[in-house]
């Protein structure tokens, strides 16, 4: 699926842990009038089946986009709406079929509820501990399995980062760089660029301005724009962007991997 790809519905990512970040509290779940078991077992499900690409809160990501916000879910009734997206998929739009039971879309389809009813009702935000991990375990990882070590160093561009910024605030850096007003770290600053190869051979490089299955738009070094329709993947285009290893790793990431450097990166005074 393409970066940034189009979608019918505004993007404002966030991640799990950050100041954004919003479970559900019983307020939440009370006002919405949605089940509590249900939205329970949502919870686990949507996490499970959906939050690699729509992020664990539905606030969307660079994958997929916000469904807290979606005029789908806000205009939902009892899932007349959003259940046949869950069921169905829409796989023209890069969305797959997941295979679900209905009382399992149903599941989901309350906690989405109880999710929007949250983002509309600061009085009943939930802000969930982002310090729950071991911070030993954290530093193998980073240094291991994670290959954090490969691009960072504790002792090196990251020393006094845990003294910097608040747990959660450190959570959603490190999860996601480019998520947030301006992004956030060296890599995110670092500006998207591609490299289009039109059918002719010619190729026009520049800072990414939009990449779709249908479009490619760009500007250049001398600051002019760019635009160019996609048919079958045709103008080639290569993308290049300096976050792309934290996008990559979301979806390999468990809960414990994530507490468990947080907890580290917290350490590092």
């Amino acid at each position: 699926m393409p970066l940034l790809s189009i979608s019918l519905c505004a993007q404002l990512p966030s991640t799990p842990g950050t100041k954004a970040t919003i479970e559900a509290s019983p307020a939440a779940i009370a006002g919405s009038k949605q089940d509590p078991d249900a939205v329970a077992r949502g919870s686990v499900l949507f996490k499970e089946k959906c939050g690699g690409c729509h992020g664990m809160t539905a606030k969307g990501t660079n994958k997929a986009p916000d469904l807290v916000r979606s005029l789908l879910v806000l205009d939902d009734e009892k899932g007349l709406l959003v259940s046949p997206v869950i069921r169905n998929g829409r796989p023209a739009k890069g969305m797959p079929k997941v295979a679900l039971s209905e009382p399992q879309i149903g599941d989901i389809v309350a906690w989405l509820h109880a999710q929007t009813f949250s983002a509309d009702h600061r009085n009943t935000y939930l802000f969930l501990d982002a310090l729950t991990g071991d911070a030993k375990k954290g530093e193998a990882y980073f240094n291991g399995a994670g290959g954090c070590a490969k691009c960072h160093s504790g002792s090196g561009d990251l020393k006094g980062i845990g003294a910097k910024y608040d747990a959660h605030d450190l959570q959603g850096r490190w999860l996601q760089p480019r998520a947030g007003r301006g992004g956030r770290g060296a890599a995110a600053k670092a500006p998207i660029t591609a490299k289009v190869t039109l059918v002719g051979g010619k190729t026009v490089e520049g800072v990414l301005e939009r990449y779709d299955d249908f479009t490619v738009s760009l500007k250049d070094a001398s600051g002019e724009y760019h635009s160019f329709s996609r048919n079958n993947g045709i103008p080639k285009v290569e993308v290049k962007d300096p976050a792309k290893a934290h996008t990559d790793l979301l979806r390999k990431y468990t809960d414990e991997d994530i507490h468990n450097v947080t907890a580290y990166l917290s350490s590092l005074k």
